[in-house]
């Protein structure tokens, strides 16, 4: 007889694979790809359209027809290197109602609810289906996700609401900010800095770029958020530059400079707008160091993009998961998800998972126990929503 692992042994399996987002995730795939087929599941992979180390996986139970539920959560977690652990970041520790573990909370534990549910689906006499799907690449910037949801539609029967299980202590959360980023390179020419006139230095151009976004933020902050931008904390879009490099020495006007800006933007606002008035400014500025050394020059390169997750008006998702839940307290986060993607690829999409959001990419990453049990009960009782 197939064993059918429970949640907590699946968790175990999970953690025990390091799929830190810069390695492979392919055993973990291979693991739950044999572990579906040994209870009569047929999953597909969707392997990284450049990188073979890596590929996503999606599956389906219950009858062949349009309206999934779709479970949606991704393998990759984030490195360890230079966190104090006290336990092993592979293996999951049980402490005073704590589970730790790299990827227990974001989100190996929806991940193990999600497999237990689609398989405990295959058993049960469901009259709507249900559908797992499980990217890689989301701690670089969600770059997984929309090459699966595409890959997805192709040989699955389209769905109609996916929860997306990062952490929300199993809370309905309706809505989230958007985010893109660029990795900015500033190269300039190198005199000595006496004579720095005659050259272009990197680091004080590109210093007129993060001063554009001291200024933005400034900006922003003095607006009046419309309804929905109001409820996120802080109710505007945000500029941020976390990481900076360059220069040879103090007496050398800097040859490069590098550094990663990124904007959160509220639902209310545009990417694209945001997008264009960046170029715009850099356009400005660089034009400023071609007028000194005409072979300077500015290069963008696009790192990542995250649409927003956007309330929904009388959303199918949201209903089911405040029918099971009882929760009916509004919700929305700073942070991104993969539900966005979800969204634009047409699917009502709401973000409900076991675990609290501080404990992610933490040394010693939890989840409780009473947190994992509440994961439990919901796929428990969406299970009997969907068997009718």
């Amino acid at each position: 007889m197939v064993e059918r692992l429970s949640p907590r042994a699946i968790l175990d399996k999970l953690v025990s694979f390091p799929t830190v987002s810069h390695d492979t995730n392919l055993p973990l795939i291979d693991w739950v790809e044999g572990y579906l087929a040994s209870h009569g599941i047929e999953a597909f992979r969707h392997p990284h359209e450049t990188d073979p180390a890596k590929a996503g996986l999606f599956a389906h139970v219950g009858p062949k027809v349009e309206g999934a539920v779709v479970l949606s959560g991704h393998t990759d977690v984030v490195p360890i290197e230079g966190q104090p652990w006290s336990t092993d970041p592979f293996e999951v520790v049980e402490k005073d109602g704590k589970l730790f573990g790299r990827g227990t909370c974001d989100m190996k534990g929806f991940d193990a609810l999600a497999i237990w549910a689609m398989v405990e689906g295959q058993y049960r006499d469901l009259t709507r289906p249900l559908q797992i799907a499980l990217s890689y690449d989301e701690e670089i910037g969600c770059t997984g996700a929309a090459p699966l949801i595409e890959a997805m539609t192709k040989v699955l029967p389209k769905g109609s609401a996916t929860i997306v299980g990062e952490p929300s202590m199993m809370g309905a959360v309706t809505g989230h900010k958007g985010g893109t980023g660029f990795m900015v390179h500033m190269r300039g020419f190198e005199v000595h800095s006496s004579l720095m006139h005659t050259g272009v230095n990197a680091i004080m151009y590109g210093a007129k770029l993060i001063e554009w976004a001291n200024e933005m933020n400034v900006e922003n902050r003095a607006k009046t958020p419309d309804a929905v931008d109001a409820t996120f904390e802080p109710p505007w879009t945000t500029v941020h530059v976390g990481v900076i490099e360059g220069g040879t020495a103090h007496n050398i006007t800097a040859l490069d400079c590098r550094f990663g800006l990124d904007f959160r933007f509220v639902p209310g606002e545009s990417s694209d707008d945001w997008v264009a008035r960046f170029k715009a400014k850099v356009a400005e500025v660089e034009a400023e160091m071609q007028a000194v050394v005409p072979e300077t020059r500015i290069d963008l390169e696009e790192m990542f993009y995250v649409p927003a997750l956007m309330p929904e008006e009388a959303g199918e998702a949201e209903a089911l998961v405040r029918r099971i839940t009882g929760d009916n307290a509004p919700r929305v986060v700073s942070y991104g998800t993969e539900g966005g993607h979800f969204q634009d690829g047409g699917y009502s999409t709401l973000i409900c998972g076991p675990g609290d959001i501080a404990q992610a990419h933490q040394p010693d990453e939890f989840l409780t126990v009473a947190q994992f049990e509440a994961g439990e009960r919901f796929m428990r009782d969406l299970l009997t929503e969907l068997a009718g």
